[in-house]
C-alpha cells in the first residue's frame, strides 16, 4: 500500500461514517472530526504543552481548538500562510494583541476572531522565517498516522517544507531524548531545547489502530523529508512513539522541482545553485 491509497481509505471511512465534521467532503483535506475538542483537551494535559511558550500550528479546521487553547494560555502562535506563497510566509499571532478586546471596542479582535482560517490571515502579522523564534511545539494536521510516529498529510508536502525552512534556521531542532530515558512515562517532557512535534486526530486516522480502515499500515514507507511525531493525540488516548525516526535537519533540495522552487519565494531565495 502506498500513501495515497492510505489517504483515500481514511477519507472514504470518514465519508461513510458519522465521524466527519464541516467542512465536507473530508477528501483532499485534513479531515475535521468529531471529538476534535476532546483531543485538544488531552493535548493540553501533556507536559509538552505546559512547557511550550511558542507554538506553530496548521490552519486546518480540526486544529482550531488547539489554536484557540494556545492563545488563551498566553502562548505565541505561528501559522504558515497557504502554500508558503508570501515572502514573509509565517503569520504571528501574539496573545497580548488580543488581550484588550472588550465591549468598549467592538472592532478589536478576540481569540475566536483571530484563529479561524480567514481570521488568521486578517489578524496575523506576516513575518520572515528569520523572525520566527525557537518553536517549542509544532502541531501538524494529519490524514493518517501510526503509533510508531509516522505521519501522512494531504500529500502536498508543505508541513515538511515548513519544518525544513525553520530547521535550517534553528527555529526548530532535532535534538531528542536519549534511548535510556523513560519514554513510557506520561509525565516526561522533551528537553528544553528540543521541539516537540504533535498531532490531534480521530482514531480512524491511526492507521495501525483498532478503528483503522487500512489493512496493513506497516507497509507504508516514509520519505526522508517526512517529519516524525513525538505525540499522537486522539479523543481517547495519548500515544508516545517509543523510537520515532530521525528527523530531517533541513530542506531536501533534491526532492524539489523547478516549478515548486519558482512558486515559493522562501525556497527560491535560499535554493543552492543546481549543476
Amino acid at each position: 500500500m502506498d500513501k495515497q491509497t492510505a489517504r483515500e481509505a481514511v477519507w472514504d471511512a470518514f465519508d461513510a461514517g458519522d465521524q466527519a465534521r464541516f467542512p465536507f467532503p473530508p477528501h483532499d483535506r485534513i479531515p475535521n472530526f468529531a471529538g476534535a475538542d476532546a483531543a485538544c483537551e488531552r493535548l493540553t494535559d501533556t507536559p509538552e504543552w505546559a512547557d511550550a511558550e511558542t507554538l506553530k500550528c496548521n490552519p486546518d479546521a480540526p486544529q482550531l481548538p488547539v489554536r484557540r487553547a494556545a492563545l488563551r494560555a498566553g502562548k505565541t502562535l505561528f501559522v504558515a500562510q497557504p502554500r508558503l506563497r508570501d515572502p514573509d510566509p509565517f503569520l504571528r499571532i501574539d496573545p497580548d494583541d488580543l488581550a484588550h478586546a472588550d465591549a468598549d471596542d467592538p472592532d478589536a479582535p478576540t481569540v475566536d476572531d483571530a484563529t479561524t482560517v480567514s481570521g488568521i490571515s486578517t489578524h496575523g502579522t506576516p513575518v520572515a522565517p528569520e523572525a520566527v523564534p525557537h518553536v517549542d511545539l509544532v502541531v501538524a494536521g494529519s490524514v493518517g498516522v501510526t503509533t510508531d510516529g509516522d505521519r501522512i498529510g494531504k500529500g502536498e508536502g508543505y508541513s515538511d517544507l515548513e519544518w525544513g525552512v525553520l530547521s535550517e534556521l534553528g527555529a526548530v531542532n532535532d535534538e531528542r531524548r536519549s534511548p535510556s530515558d523513560d519514554r513510557a512515562s506520561p509525565q516526561r517532557a522533551s528537553p528544553d531545547d528540543a521541539t516537540t512535534v504533535a498531532t490531534t486526530v480521530h482514531e480512524l486516522s491511526v492507521l495501525d489502530g483498532p478503528e483503522s480502515p487500512v489493512a496493513d499500515a506497516h507497509c507504508l514507507e516514509p520519505d526522508p523529508h517526512d517529519v516524525p511525531l513525538d505525540l499522537v493525540v486522539t479523543p481517547e488516548r495519548t500515544i508516545r512513539p517509543d523510537a520515532p525516526r530521525e528527523r530531517p535537519s533541513g530542506i531536501d533540495w533534491d526532492a524539489l522541482d523547478e516549478e515548486k522552487l519558482a512558486a515559493i519565494p522562501v525556497l527560491r531565495e535560499r535554493a543552492p545553485e543546481r549543476a
